[in-house]
C-alpha cells in the first residue's frame, strides 16, 4: 500500500474513531444469541475485520450534516450486518474457501450453518431498523436488501455465460455491490437532517463509490497479491464470472484471446489463469477497467461537491481516492 493511501486510511479512521468504537459496541451487543453456534459463526465473520466502508459512510455523512445523536451508530451496525449476511451467502454460492486472509465460515462450519447464520443477521438487522421507528429508514434498507438479492440472482444467471454484455455486468454491480453503499450514504444524510436533494446526492456518491470499489476488486482478482487481498487469485475465473476485464477482452481482444476467455468462462478453467492474466494485462483490459473505476470515483466526488467543507467531507473525498489506489 502506498504511503498516501495509508495516510488517507488513517485520516478517515481518526475522523470517526469515537463513533466506530460505539458502532463496534452495538455490533457486539446485537450479535448475541441464545444459540451458541450463531454466536460462534457471527463472531468469527465479524471479527475478521475488513474495511467497514459501509458503516463508515453512514458515520461520515451523518457527521458531515452535523448530526449529534446516536441513531447513526445503530444504522451503521445494521448496514454491517446486512453486508456480513451477504458475505456468508456469497461464499456458499461461490464455494469460496478464503476471505480476508483466512478460511471462510462455510469452509470452517459448513454451508448449512453459514446460510442460517446469514439469515439470522438479516433478521436481526430488521429488528434493529424497526426499533428506530422511522419509515423512511425502513424503506431505504428494505429496498436495498431486495435489490441486493436480485443482483445475486442476476450474477448467478450470468455465471459461465461468455456473452454477458458490459451493461448487463454493470447492472449486477449496481445491484449486488453499489446498492448497499448507496443506502449507507443515504441513511447517514437522512439521519443528519439533509434535504431530499442532499440525500439523493449522497446516494449518488455511495452508488458511484461502490461501483469504483467493485471494479478495482475485478482488477485485483488478476493483478493483486493473494496475501494482501485476502482471497485466492483467479477465484472469479474459477467461478466462471464474466467480470469487466474479461468482458472487455471478449469485445476487443484477438480471436485467440476471445476464444481463450470464452472457454475459461464456460468451464471455469482456473488452470488457464496464467494465460488469461497475460491476455488481460497485455491487451489493456485491466487498464480499461481501472479507468472506468477512476471515472466512477470522480462521479462520487462530484456528487458531494455541495457539502460544506469539514474533516468529514475531506474523508469522503479521500475514500474516492482510496477506492482506486488500494491494493487489497
Amino acid at each position: 500500500m502506498s504511503a498516501a493511501t495509508q495516510t488517507a486510511q488513517n485520516t478517515i479512521a481518526q475522523s470517526i474513531a469515537a463513533d466506530m468504537e460505539s458502532v463496534n459496541t452495538v455490533i457486539r451487543q446485537r450479535l448475541h444469541s441464545e444459540v451458541s453456534l450463531v454466536n460462534q459463526i457471527a463472531e468469527y465473520i465479524i471479527s475478521a475485520g475488513g474495511k467497514r466502508i459501509r458503516p463508515v459512510l453512514v458515520l461520515l455523512l451523518a457527521n458531515a450534516y452535523g448530526y449529534k445523536g446516536s441513531a447513526h451508530h445503530e444504522l451503521a451496525a445494521v448496514v454491517e450486518f446486512i453486508h456480513t449476511a451477504t458475505l456468508l451467502h456469497d461464499d456458499v454460492v461461490d464455494e469460496s474457501s478464503m476471505r480476508r486472509g483466512r478460511q471462510t465460515a462455510n469452509a470452517l462450519f459448513g454451508n448449512a450453518a453459514s446460510v442460517l447464520v446469514g439469515d439470522f443477521l438479516y433478521s436481526r438487522s430488521f429488528q434493529m431498523m424497526v426499533s428506530l421507528d422511522n419509515m423512511r429508514v425502513m424503506r431505504i434498507l428494505s429496498d436495498a436488501t431486495n435489490v441486493i438479492a436480485e443482483g445475486e440472482v442476476l450474477q448467478l444467471l450470468n455465471m459461465h455465460d461468455p456473452d454477458v454484455t458490459h451493461e448487463s455486468y454493470l447492472k449486477v454491480i449496481r445491484s449486488k455491490t453499489a446498492k448497499l453503499f448507496e443506502a449507507a450514504a443515504e441513511l447517514g444524510a437522512l439521519v443528519g437532517g439533509a434535504s431530499d436533494a442532499q440525500i439523493e446526492a449522497a446516494g449518488e456518491y455511495g452508488r458511484s463509490l461502490g461501483t469504483a470499489f467493485q471494479l478495482i476488486d475485478d482488477v485485483l482478482d488478476y493483478a493483486g497479491d493473494a496475501a494482501e487481498i485476502g482471497k485466492n487469485l483467479g477465484d472469479d475465473l474459477r467461478e466462471g464470472k464474466p467480470t469487466l476485464p474479461l468482458i472487455w477482452l471478449m469485445e476487443n481482444g484477438t480471436p485467440e484471446q476471445r476464444q481463450l476467455v470464452r472457454s475459461c468462462i464456460e468451464h471455469g478453467d482456473e488452470e488457464q489463469f496464467d494465460a488469461v492474466l497475460a491476455a488481460v494485462t497485455s491487451s489493456g483490459a485491466l487498464d480499461y477497467t481501472r479507468t472506468q473505476a477512476e471515472a466512477a470515483a470522480r462521479r462520487a466526488a462530484e456528487a458531494i461537491s455541495g457539502l460544506p467543507d469539514s474533516i468529514y467531507k475531506s474523508s469522503l473525498l479521500q475514500l474516492c481516492s482510496f477506492a482506486v489506489d488500494r491494493n487489497h
